[in-house]
């Protein structure tokens, strides 16, 4: 007498793609997603008209950081131009100002020079008052296509590290403590005395000017 074969019933997996979409979401829920954290950047502002006065403010409030093909830094605004060799250099010495001391004097205009950021008086209310402040003033960060990353990093955090610098000088003038103890207020009217003003422009080929 022959043996029946017995057939093995086939696996249901009707609900294998609403178990997996279930999954999917959930993971999608749970998991951390990792967002670079960047700095605030503010394009210049354009010509409000095509008259010469106008274009020389304009001028007068731009700081131009280019790092060309050779990592060289220059700094240029309206009184002249900083070269620093490399990113080694940028601490200052032989005779040169550090940069970041250099985007320091040009935010600052103390001596209200017309070469420099104009002066606009702005009321941030007590205890700062109304103090005049450049607020329409831009750092443009430029640098050549072939630029090393390094240079162009080391660039940034003097930039950086100038208005860090000029928040926390303030913070203890105004309020007699440190930035980082100001309340969020307090810090607000700091950040509008000091406005973090740099625009990064597309990487060019600037060969080796």
């Amino acid at each position: 007498m022959a043996k029946s074969s017995k057939k093995v019933p086939a696996l249901n997996a009707s609900s294998m793609a609403d178990i997996s979409f279930l999954l999917l979401t959930f993971f999608l829920l749970v998991s951390n997603m990792d967002v670079d954290s960047g700095l605030a950047r503010r394009l210049p502002p354009p010509p409000q008209s095509q008259d010469q006065t106008s274009v020389d403010v304009q001028r007068r409030n731009l700081l131009v950081v280019l790092v060309n093909a050779q990592n060289e830094i220059l700094l240029q605004d309206q009184q002249g131009v900083v070269v620093y060799g490399n990113e080694n250099e940028l601490m200052g010495g032989a005779g040169r100002a550090a940069m970041k001391d250099v985007v320091k004097a040009f935010v600052l205009n103390e001596s209200n020079s017309a070469e420099l950021p104009q002066l606009i008086e702005e009321d941030f209310g007590p205890p700062i008052g109304i103090v005049p402040v450049t607020s329409n003033h831009v750092v443009s960060i430029q640098n050549d296509a072939t630029t090393r990353y390094s240079a162009y990093i080391a660039v940034q955090n003097e930039v950086v590290k100038a208005y860090n610098e000029l928040r926390e000088e303030g913070s203890r003038r105004y309020f007699g403590m440190g930035y980082e103890e100001l309340s969020i207020s307090q810090k607000e009217q700091i950040d509008g005395l000091y406005p973090q003003r740099i625009s990064e422009a597309e990487p060019k080929n600037y060969g080796d000017q």
